[in-house]
């Protein structure tokens, strides 16, 4: 993307967000800053400019972030409630403009993307009440007069980096948990899909918190994290992301002894068992696996079918998908919208050629779909083998491999073959099967007949190569708060 200066006759879409950087308590323009064009991908055309953050800016930021911890940290826990309840009533009354502003940068289907920004006034609404509930303990002492106490404290000045598939939802997590625990946070949101995180940022202004609690930085994704992992001031990183990308900002902040939480990719593993309730499960699938075009990092991604009933499920998901309607988000009737990126449909047919190419049956789509835009068919892919690109790679695109399995031990075994291990899925009504699942699939998250995860009350994160750490439910204030012993003698 180009970050050649604004030109003078340069507008945003209409009705599309102001776009700017937030930095202790102001909202900052172009000003001569680099900017980088924001694309709709339904159509590929340019609907904004986004300015990128200054070494000054990031230095601001850092300083603004710094000093507003001091006093930030001994905040009352009835304030930062208060705080995050006003934010959680300020996204259900703009949820439908933030909605259509994800649409036009993302291009998820509206409902998608107004349901993302609703469901996530709980995310503001859960932390509302738990920070006031971080507690800490006192511990029976050896002696009458020793007094010994466990407190949680802030960790500090927090760094986040949230991605461009779920652009509300990652970044408010990462907030409403920072700001909770009483850190203050600098936030680098996805400059492909930026409104999102301008919209969180004015909310939390007009919701009256302190300048410098939160900042809002945008820039080339590299630079900006070395300058902001590398600084003294922060004390913990929190991304989202692809796992090379996780690795490598993780090394760099271990380097540096700083906490750092890693929500990285996956490649869910779905079993159907022969007792399953298998109509019911291939229409949950087939919704569930075209949510947002595939672009979720928990999407099903390699369908493991009891060969009792592979074709009677086949015959089902593929009818279903076969229905969904693709197109411009915008379009009432759309279920399935664009890629986010153009660079996503090459990358989406290499897996095609490399499925075709090792024997398997390419039984719908596979194909880029014309009339403008960044679009992929729904594609359904039977019998890749176990080597092929699509059942080791994470396709992040409309892409479901399909095979039959025999021994439901095999199939667990040949679940757990990646180095990835964020969520999975299965569908059985035999109890057995049941808690075998539970207990050999190695992921952070498993989902029994049904797609329970990602809600405010639980926590969410992987294993293994995807991801340490977990945000969400109690567990999402453990990444920012430290531990400290005081023990008295009177």
């Amino acid at each position: 993307m180009s970050a050649a200066p604004l030109e003078s006759n340069a507008t945003n879409a209409a009705g599309y967000e102001d776009l700017c950087l937030y930095i202790d308590g102001q909202f900052l323009k172009g000003e001569g800053r680099k900017e980088q064009n924001v694309i709709n991908p339904a159509t590929g055309q340019v609907i904004a400019r986004l300015p990128h953050a200054s070494t000054d800016d990031l230095n601001r930021a850092l300083a603004a972030a710094q000093k507003a911890f001091e006093s930030w940290k001994h905040s009352s826990p009835m304030e930062r409630s208060r705080i995050m309840r006003k934010v959680a009533e300020l996204t259900r009354q703009r949820a439908n403009e933030i909605g259509r502003n994800i649409t036009l940068d993302m291009g998820k289907p509206l409902a998608e993307a107004i349901g993302e920004v609703t469901s996530c006034a709980e995310h503001a609404d859960w932390t509302a009440e738990e920070s006031r509930r971080i507690y800490g303990r006192v511990i029976p002492p050896r002696l009458p007069n020793v007094r010994q106490m466990v407190l949680r404290e802030p960790v500090g000045v927090c760094a986040a980096f949230s991605p461009w598939n779920f652009p509300y939802n990652q970044a408010i997590r990462k907030i409403c948990a920072a700001i909770g625990a009483g850190c203050t946070i600098i936030i680098k949101g996805p400059e492909d899909a930026p409104s999102a995180v301008v919209a969180i940022a004015r909310m939390f202004h007009d919701a009256g918190l302190p300048p410098g609690v939160l900042n809002v930085v945008w820039g080339v994704p590299a630079e900006v994290s070395k300058h902001l992992i590398d600084s003294p001031i922060v004390r913990k990183i929190s991304f989202t992301g692809s796992v090379p990308v996780g690795k490598q900002l993780a090394a760099m902040a271990a380097a540096q002894m700083k906490r750092s939480t890693m929500e990285l990719g996956g490649h869910s593993p779905v079993i159907v068992c022969e007792d399953a309730d298998v109509d019911r499960a291939a229409d949950l699938l087939s919704g569930f696996k075209f949510r947002n075009a595939g672009q979720v990092c928990v999407s099903p991604t390699r369908f493991y079918i009891q060969e009792k009933v592979f074709d009677r499920f086949m015959a089902r998901f593929i009818d279903r998908t076969k229905g969904m309607k693709v197109g411009d988000g915008l379009a009432a009737d759309t279920k399935m919208g664009p890629l986010a990126h153009e660079r996503r449909v090459p990358a989406l047919e290499s897996f095609v050629n490399d499925a075709n190419d090792r024997g398997a049956r390419i039984e719908l789509g596979g194909k880029r779909m014309g009339g403008g835009g960044f679009f992929f068919e729904p594609t359904i892919v039977i019998n890749p083998p176990d080597d092929s690109m699509l059942m080791t790679t994470e396709p992040f695109g409309p892409i479901a491999g399909c095979v039959p399995y025999k021994d439901l031990q095999d199939t667990i075994r040949r679940a757990n073959s990646l180095p990835y291990g964020l969520s999975s899925y299965a569908f059985t009504t035999n109890t057995a099967h049941a808690l075998a699942i539970q207990n050999g699939i190695e992921a952070g998250m498993v989902n029994i007949n049904h797609f329970g995860q990602a809600l405010a009350e639980t926590p969410f994160g992987g294993v293994k190569d995807s991801g340490i750490g977990s945000e969400g439910g109690m567990e999402t204030f453990d990444g920012y708060l430290v531990t400290k012993f005081v023990t008295q003698m009177g």
